[in-house]
């Protein structure tokens, strides 16, 4: 019998330390057997893609449940994998290149081998994903990479000056104003596709929802989703929400919650060291209700322009607007039902620390919905 087969029958299917040693050992005493373990572990990449999941998700859960050595041994086996995949389109593509480019450490045989069959152990064990297909044009075809557009270079422009100033209130007016160009954006792309004959299907992406205090941040991705024309889908299980749009919306969710998280750290940060001064310590209660609070309040401000902006251009001419992005919803809708038939409602639990949800209540009001000046 292969070495490898030997190691695999000794190690994978079972969770024992032992076991896990008998098959490092087999496996380190084995040089030849090299091409052969890294030969399956592409098999176990692609079996991950079979069963829906993508390179984001495949490194996101590895950080998850194992240690950086095998986040970058997986992402060494889905760059090995990806020639043998066939197009997948841009977003395939960028997950790829976000990929972590180092080597894994360079260690002995042994220690080597015993982080690769903990790896497959995971692999070997993934649950199925709803499959997210890519979205596709009028004729059945993957869409073409677009080139970033001018509103999104500027979006992006606006979050990093939010994420960068160590002012709360210039942060949430940098935020509210992306919001409000990302709306005109939305609008734009909508009234772009119905000027063809059948416009883009919806797509699907998954952003990874991490703890600590992942049930509060759920919640702000689901508040981010709401206000540009998506739905999200939290796995609490697997430590993500999926969210369902149009591809130009579901780039400026992925943007927009990336940087309200890191303004939200920031703003809790320097609330709780105000706390810490007065001489109270309800760290992690504090916390949890801040970002509570903060998600809460953001998603109606961020709602808030996003409807301010679609009436607005409703009231400058573009009389075909609501009919559009009504037909838009309704097509959301349909694909977030076909993904997921079976979903469950959950409330986000109360304020456990009072302080702290005034807190972030307050951090999130501080934000200017009306602009400081009209847009460009």
């Amino acid at each position: 019998m292969p070495a490898v087969d030997r190691a695999f029958g000794a190690a994978l299917y079972d969770d024992a330390d032992e076991t896990l040693d008998t098959g490092a050992s087999v496996l380190a005493a084995d040089p030849a057997s090299d091409a052969e373990l890294a030969r399956r572990g592409r098999e176990f990449v692609a079996g991950a893609w079979r069963r829906g999941w993508q390179p984001t998700d495949l490194a996101r859960f590895t950080r998850r449940e194992l240690d950086d050595v095998h986040v970058r041994l997986v992402a060494a086996l889905i760059r090995e994998q990806a020639p043998y995949d066939g197009p997948r389109g841009p977003r395939w593509a960028a997950q790829i290149d976000a990929l972590p480019a180092a080597p894994p450490p360079r260690a002995d045989r042994f220690s080597h081998a015993t982080a690769v069959l903990e790896l497959y152990r995971l692999l070997l064990r993934l649950p199925a994903l709803e499959p997210l297909e890519r979205p596709v044009s009028d004729r059945g075809r993957p869409l073409e990479h677009r080139p970033e557009s001018r509103a999104l270079g500027r979006i992006r422009a606006l979050l990093a000056k939010a994420e960068a100033t160590g002012y709360p209130e210039e942060a949430e007016a940098l935020s509210a104003k992306a919001q409000e160009l990302m709306a005109r954006h939305s609008v734009d792309e909508a009234l772009l596709a119905a000027g063809v004959p059948s416009p883009e299907a919806p797509g699907a992406c998954r952003i990874g929802v991490d703890a600590p205090y992942e049930e509060a941040k759920a919640v702000l991705l689901d508040a981010v989703a709401g206000a540009n024309h998506c739905r999200a889908v939290w796995n609490e299980a697997l430590g993500f929400s999926t969210v369902v749009g149009f591809e130009a919306d579901l780039e400026v969710v992925e943007l927009l919650y990336t940087s309200l998280l890191v303004q939200a750290e920031t703003a809790m940060t320097a609330a709780e060291a105000a706390q810490r001064r007065g001489g109270r310590k309800r760290t992690k209660t504090f916390r949890q209700s801040f970002l509570a609070a903060y998600a809460h309040r953001a998603g109606l401000r961020l709602r808030t322009v996003a409807e301010r902006t679609t009436a607005g251009r409703g009231a400058d001419g573009d009389g075909g607007l609501l009919p559009v992005l009504a037909s838009r919803a309704v097509a959301v809708a349909d694909r977030t039902e076909r993904l997921f038939p079976e979903t469950t409602t959950t409330r986000l639990r109360g304020a456990a620390d009072v302080d702290g949800w005034n807190e972030g209540a307050r951090a999130a009001d501080r934000a200017r919905v009306a602009p400081r000046r009209p847009l460009p």
